[in-house]
């Protein structure tokens, strides 16, 4: 593969997560865009989340964090897969680990949800699973995409995009129940953050970025 397509829920480029994953990617080109590419105060305060919507987080060019419903940007989604695959692009990875409803897509696209919850369930069938989400309002959401017949399921909540240390308060949550193992359930969690986890907890952690990056570096 010569030329992959990423997406990013929020603003391209993500200077933040694409360094961590080329050196998985072999000899590729990426070409990125962002679902909220090009909006304004405004415009990001109109697809907010309100009362009962999905809530996804991302990151803004600023380096800022940005929220936003789930279904406000399903169609901002679906343009910038139109384009990228106009551009030519033999793949497009989505740079979220949100559970999106089905695109329409000629090129393979590879959905980061998808990815991790196939290695979880092929790593613990059952036992304690520690999740952590950017936000606590995606607990509810987070615990219907993981929970299944003999998973026990713990959720934190720990923002990638903000200051100070709640990354680790997170970590020290999950270590009072002893969880088998966790899962960084957002493309904004870097590899310091997956060490500051494995240090609190002593256990096994999955970084969604990486895990997904080496998926696709196999298709060569």
């Amino acid at each position: 593969m010569k030329k992959l397509g990423t997406i990013t829920i929020g603003q391209s480029p993500r200077v933040d997560v694409t360094p961590e994953m080329l050196p998985y990617l072999g000899d590729v080109t990426v070409v990125e865009k962002g679902a909220l590419d090009g909006m304004g105060p405004d415009e990001l305060a109109a697809i907010a989340p309100k009362p009962g919507e999905n809530v996804l987080v991302s990151r803004l060019r600023d380096g800022s964090q940005v929220t936003m419903s789930k279904q406000a940007v399903l169609d901002l989604m679906q343009m910038r897969i139109d384009e990228l695959e106009q551009e030519g692009v033999e793949a497009i990875l989505l740079l979220c680990t949100g559970h999106f409803p089905p695109f329409r897509c000629q090129t393979l696209l590879l959905e980061p949800d998808r990815i991790l919850n196939h290695a979880v369930r092929g790593l613990l069938s059952t036992g304690r699973l520690g999740v952590i989400n950017p936000v606590p309002e995606q607990r509810g959401a987070s615990l219907e995409k993981w929970e299944r017949d003999g998973l026990e399921v713990f959720i934190a909540a720990g923002s990638p995009y903000l200051p100070g240390d709640q990354i680790e308060q997170a970590a020290r949550s999950l270590k009072q129940h002893d969880v088998d193992l966790i899962v960084l359930d957002c493309i904004g969690y870097t590899e310091a953050m997956k060490q500051t986890v494995q240090a609190v907890t002593g256990k096994p952690v999955i970084l969604s970025r990486t895990m997904v990056a080496r998926v696709l570096g196999e298709l060569g």
